[in-house]
């Protein structure tokens, strides 16, 4: 059953709502390739095919915009986009491709009936905006779910005693902008949990939009969350770190950014065919003890750079993997020794 939310003329509460994840209302240059996100070639239309539910999203920064092209690539009724600003919801809209209502924070009371809503708002803002949508008067039975990796289903609580169906629904994917985050959208692993209806529903989205979905323990959540950011986030700090080394070298940032990708892009191959002790090269894969002794002297001449810490507590991790693939323990000990005078 769907519902419609409270009257055009209240203002819900918390005005202040914050959609990060990239905020379209931050007002920085739009780059040409997010004006628009690349779709697949317009869907055939069938009586057969069951209809796709229809969406509102809350939070129209990088994570919901791109949310919303996919979903509208996919068949669905996106009806809504609401921002911390209309003008800003506007913006989402059109970077999406979508001609749809565009809402500011204090109108939440004039989403229309859908079936599923999305709440797409950074951590920090989740709390604020759950509120706000509790406040809102009518009937409520619409499922409700939000894409934080960190936080659990429970943080939507109060949307629960009102009668939403809620869970959470977040994808494993690196969304930097809109338009290339809408295709990654479409092939991504989703963590699923909540109560058991918002389950089925935002399994069913996952395999409209190509991905695969998996559950984890509610309490969970926040180590998962870590873990995800260590695959991505921390990737992209460790390559920074690399290429600012690789400058010290002489070369510009362009050029060492050009000669560093391929380096990464066939790690991650690697990665993707073998296990981690498998896939490790290098220095510390043969424990090769007078080497690192070079890179450790060599890093420790470096100014205002946090590479030689870096080196060191990656380099102790990739040991482990050297001695799980065999390499022989006093050779891994050499190193390790190596390691722990450079602290």
């Amino acid at each position: 059953m769907t519902v419609k939310a409270k009257g055009k003329g209240q203002k819900a509460k918390g005005e202040s709502l914050n959609t990060g994840r990239g905020d379209v209302d931050a007002g920085r240059p739009v780059s040409p390739s997010s004006r628009k996100p690349p779709k697949p070639p317009p869907r055939k239309s069938s009586a057969s095919s069951p209809r796709k539910p229809s969406v509102a999203i809350v939070g129209a920064g990088r994570l919901g915009t791109a949310l919303a092209s996919a979903l509208d690539a996919c068949g669905y009724d996106v009806r809504a986009l609401a921002s911390r600003g209309a003008a800003g919801a506007r913006r989402a809209a059109a970077r999406a491709g979508l001609k749809t209502l565009a809402l500011g924070a204090g109108e939440l009371g004039r989403l229309p009936a859908v079936e599923l809503l999305f709440i797409t708002t950074p951590d920090d803002a989740l709390k604020e905006t759950v509120a706000s949508l509790a406040s809102l008067a009518g009937e409520s039975a619409r499922v409700a779910l939000h894409t934080s990796g960190a936080l659990s289903s429970e943080v939507l609580a109060p949307l629960r005693e009102r009668g939403y169906g809620v869970g959470s629904m977040h994808p494993l994917a690196a969304v930097s902008e809109p338009g290339a985050g809408a295709l990654s959208l479409r092939k991504a692993f989703y963590c699923v949990e909540g109560d058991a209806g918002a389950v089925r529903a935002a399994r069913g989205v996952v395999r409209d939009l190509g991905g695969r979905s998996f559950s984890i323990r509610p309490e969970d959540k926040a180590l998962y969350h870590a873990a995800a950011v260590m695959t991505a986030g921390h990737v992209v700090a460790l390559f920074d770190t690399a290429l600012d080394t690789l400058r010290r070298c002489g070369l510009d940032a362009r050029r060492a950014r050009e000669v560093f990708l391929p380096l990464l892009r066939s790690t991650v191959e690697n990665l993707s065919t073998q296990t981690p002790e498998r896939a490790l090269t290098g220095s510390f894969a043969r424990a090769d003890a007078e080497t690192v002794l070079k890179h450790i002297e060599s890093l420790r001449g470096l100014r205002d750079s946090d590479a030689l810490a870096t080196y060191v507590a990656l380099g102790e991790h990739s040991l482990k993997l050297a001695s799980r693939a065999g390499v022989s323990r006093d050779a891994v000990e050499r190193v390790m020794r190596a390691l722990s005078k450079a602290r």
